[in-house]
C-alpha cells in the first residue's frame, strides 16, 4: 500500500514536471498542464495511478488549505474587515441567485426537490484552487475582479458550513458517528448553536494567534535553525486546519483565518518563504489528481445527460456572476472575467457530493455522474479564460491613458517606489526612522526575534528573516521593488545579498552600508554607486539621497536630513541623562522620541512650505547655527 502510494505520487510529479512546461511554451495556464498530465496518466488512458488516486488527492488538498493560509497572510486584518461588505454582498448574493436558478432548473427536469437543492448548493460553490492559482499567474489578485472573485470564494468557504448542516435536514437524517468520516463536533450541536460555531472559531484563531502561535514562533527562532521554522510553519497551518474540522468549519476558511492573524506579526515573509514550495507542490498533486479522476465510463453511458448539465451550470453561474459585478459597478472587461474564473464548480463539491449520497439524497449513479460534471467544470474553466484573454477581453480594453495626464504622479506622491530594508540596527534604523518621520513606508526584514518585538513595540512594520535567501527576499517583494537598502551589521552578508539580488534582480537599484574603506573599494568594483560608510551622517545622507529618489526636491530633502541630526542629536542627550541604562534604551529611542522626530519634522516642513524660494539662505544659515 504505501509503496504504490509512494509509485503514484513519483508518476504525479514526473507527469508534472513533462506537462506544465509544455503547456506554457504554448501560452496556456499551468492548470491546463497539471489537468492535461492527469487525464494522460488516469485510469481511462494510460492506467498508470493505480487504486490510490482518491488517497493522494485527499492529502494534495492541503495544497488549497496552505494557498489561503499565504492569502490570509498578504492580508492583514483591517484590510479584511475593511472588505467585509464586499464579502457578504458580493459571497451572498451568487450563493443565493445560483442556488435559486440552478434548482428551478434542475426540478423542470424532473428531479425530486431534495435531491434539487442538494445538487443546487454542492454546484453553488467555485474552486479555490483554480481561482486563486489563476490569479496569481496573471498578477490580478488586487484588480477589481481579482477583488470581488477572492471575497465570493471566501464567503463560499463559510458557506459550507451551513450546507453540511442543512444536507442531514433535507435528507430528515439522523447522522451517527460512524456513518461518515464528515461527521463532525458541529453535527452532535443542537441545531440553534451550530452557528456559533462559526464566531466560536473566529474567537479562538484571535487568542491563538496572540497568545500562542507569535510566542511559540519567537521561541523556535531562537534556536537559529531554519529547518525548525519550516517544521513549525506546516505545524501551524496542518494543526489549524485540524482544529477548525473538529469543531466544524472548513479547514480552508480556518487556515486563511490564521493567516490573517499573524499578517501583522514579525514572522510573516518568514512563513509565507517557509509554505510557499509546499504550497505550490501539493496544488501540483491535485491538479493531475482531479484530471486523474475524470470517469469517462460514466461519461460514455450519458454523454447528453453530462454536457447538458456542464451547460447549464456553466452558463447559470457565469450569468449570475456577470450580473453581479455590473451591479456592483465593476467594469465590463472586470465583470467577463470575475464571471468566467468562478463559473465552474469547485473542489469542496467532491465532498458535499459524497457526503450527500451517504444521507442517500443521491444514488451511486448520480454521484459518479454529478462527480465527473464537477471535474469537466475544472477542466474546462482554464479554456474559458483563454478565450475571454484572447477574443472577448480586447474587445473592452481601453485605449492607451495619456503619459503625462495619467502617470506623472512621482513628484505628487513620494511613496510610490517600493522600498526594502535589510537589517535595522544601529545604521538601518536611522535611515528607517528618517523614511517614517516622512511618511514614506519600508519594508524592513531582520534576523534578530528580540529587536524585531522591540522595534514593532514602536510601530515600526519590521518582519523576522533572513535575508540571504531569495523566497524570504521575494516574499518581502523584491519582485516589485525599486530600492534595496543593505544595512546589516555583518559586511559579509551585505556583499553576498548584493551579488544575489544583481544577478537575479538587476533593476533593483541597491544602497548599501559600508564599514570600511576596503568594502567601498568592492562595492565600486561591483557596480554599486550608493555607497555609505558607517556613522550618523551617512546614515542620514543616504535617507536624505532615498528621499530625493522617491520624488523629493534636493534641497528640500537635504534641509530635512539636517534638521533630523539635530533633532537625533538632542534626543541622545536627554537619554544619556537618563538613570536607566537598559540595552534598549540605548540602542533604540523610545515612543516619545519618535513621535517627537516626526512632529518637529511635520512642523519644519509646514514653515518650510510657507516660506518663498529666495528664503532658502537664511534657512540654511539657521541649520547651520544649530
Amino acid at each position: 500500500m504505501e509503496s504504490s502510494l509512494a509509485m503514484n505520487t513519483l508518476i504525479f510529479l514526473g507527469v508534472a514536471i513533462i506537462m506544465v512546461p509544455l503547456a506554457r511554451k504554448f501560452g496556456l495556464s499551468s492548470v491546463i498542464g497539471y489537468i492535461a498530465g492527469g487525464i494522460i496518466i488516469g485510469p481511462y488512458v494510460l492506467k498508470l495511478t493505480g487504486k490510490d488516486v482518491n488517497g493522494i488527492m485527499h492529502a494534495s488538498e492541503f495544497g488549497v488549505i496552505m494557498l489561503l493560509f499565504l492569502v490570509g497572510l498578504e492580508l492583514e486584518p483591517r484590510k479584511f474587515w475593511e472588505m467585509r461588505k464586499k464579502i457578504v454582498g458580493l459571497g451572498l448574493t451568487q450563493m443565493l441567485l445560483t442556488i435559486s436558478l440552478l434548482f428551478l432548473i434542475f426540478i423542470w427536469a424532473g428531479w425530486r426537490i431534495d435531491k434539487a437543492i442538494a445538487i443546487a448548493m454542492c454546484f453553488a460553490l467555485s474552486s479555490t484552487a483554480i481561482v486563486l492559482q489563476t490569479l496569481q499567474e496573471k498578477n490580478n489578485l488586487k484588480s477589481l475582479a481579482g477583488e470581488a472573485s477572492f471575497s465570493t470564494l471566501l464567503f463560499q468557504d463559510i458557506a459550507v458550513i451551513p450546507i453540511l448542516a442543512i444536507l442531514p435536514i433535507i435528507a430528515n437524517y439522523k447522522a451517527s458517528h460512524n456513518d461518515s468520516e464528515i461527521q463532525v463536533l458541529i453535527q452532535t450541536l443542537p441545531e440553534w448553536l451550530q452557528a456559533g460555531t462559526v464566531i466560536l472559531g473566529v474567537v479562538l484563531l484571535i487568542l491563538l494567534g496572540r497568545y500562542v502561535f507569535v510566542p511559540f514562533l519567537r521561541y523556535v527562532s531562537k534556536s537559529g535553525m531554519t529547518e525548525l521554522l519550516t517544521a513549525s510553519s506546516l505545524f501551524l497551518v496542518i494543526g489549524v486546519s485540524e482544529l477548525m474540522v473538529a469543531i466544524g468549519l472548513s479547514p480552508a476558511l480556518g487556515a486563511f483565518l490564521a493567516g490573517v492573524m499573524l499578517a501583522n506579526s514579525e514572522f510573516r515573509h518568514e512563513l509565507e518563504a517557509q509554505i510557499d514550495p509546499f504550497k505550490g507542490l501539493l496544488l501540483a498533486v491535485f491538479f493531475v489528481s482531479v484530471g486523474s479522476t475524470m470517469n469517462f465510463n460514466v461519461i460514455q453511458q450519458d454523454p447528453i445527460f453530462i454536457f447538458t448539465t456542464v451547460l447549464a451550470v456553466l452558463m447559470v453561474k457565469f450569468t449570475v456572476l456577470y450580473a453581479i459585478g455590473k451591479f456592483f459597478k465593476i467594469d465590463t472587461s472586470q465583470s467577463l472575467f470575475y464571471a468566467f474564473a468562478l463559473s465552474q464548480v469547485g473542489e469542496f463539491a467532491f465532498v458535499l457530493i459524497n457526503y450527500a449520497s451517504n444521507l442517500y439524497l443521491l444514488s451511486p449513479e448520480l454521484n459518479a455522474q454529478m462527480m465527473a460534471v464537477t471535474a469537466i467544470t475544472m477542466c474546462i474553466t482554464p479554456f474559458l479564460l483563454i478565450i475571454n484573454d484572447k477574443l472577448i477581453t480586447p474587445k473592452f480594453i481601453k485605449e492607451i491613458p495619456d503619459e503625462q495626464s495619467d502617470f506623472n504622479i512621482l513628484d505628487n506622491d513620494v511613496s510610490q517606489k517600493k522600498i526594502i530594508i535589510v537589517g535595522f540596527g544601529h545604521f538601518g534604523s536611522t535611515v528607517g526612522r528618517l523614511l517614517k518621520a516622512n511618511k514614506i513606508s519600508a519594508t524592513v526584514l531582520d534576523r534578530d526575534s528580540d529587536r524585531v518585538k522591540l522595534l514593532r513595540s514602536y510601530g515600526f512594520k519590521v518582519y523576522y528573516g533572513d535575508a540571504t535567501r531569495i523566497p524570504i527576499l521575494r516574499a518581502a517583494g523584491i519582485e516589485d521593488a525599486e530600492i534595496l537598502v543593505l544595512s546589516l551589521d555583518d559586511s559579509g552578508d551585505n556583499k553576498f545579498i548584493a551579488d544575489l539580488v544583481r544577478e537575479h534582480y538587476p533593476k533593483v537599484k541597491i544602497f548599501v552600508r559600508a564599514k570600511n574603506r576596503i568594502d567601498a573599494y568592492e562595492y565600486l568594483n561591483n557596480g554599486i554607486n550608493n555607497i555609505y560608510r558607517e556613522t550618523l551622517g551617512t546614515a542620514v545622507d543616504m535617507a536624505v539621497d532615498l528621499l530625493h529618489e522617491t520624488g523629493m526636491r534636493k534641497y528640500a530633502a537635504r534641509r530635512l536630513g539636517q534638521r533630523f541630526m539635530a533633532i537625533d542629536k538632542d534626543s541622545i542627550r536627554k537619554l544619556a541623562k537618563t538613570k536607566d541604562n537598559d540595552d534598549e534604551i540605548l540602542l533604540f529611542t523610545t515612543k516619545e522620541i519618535l513621535q517627537r522626530e516626526e512632529e518637529l519634522l511635520a512642523y519644519d516642513n509646514l514653515n518650510f512650505d510657507n516660506k518663498n524660494w529666495e528664503g532658502s539662505s537664511s534657512d540654511q544659515d539657521e541649520e547651520t547655527a544649530d
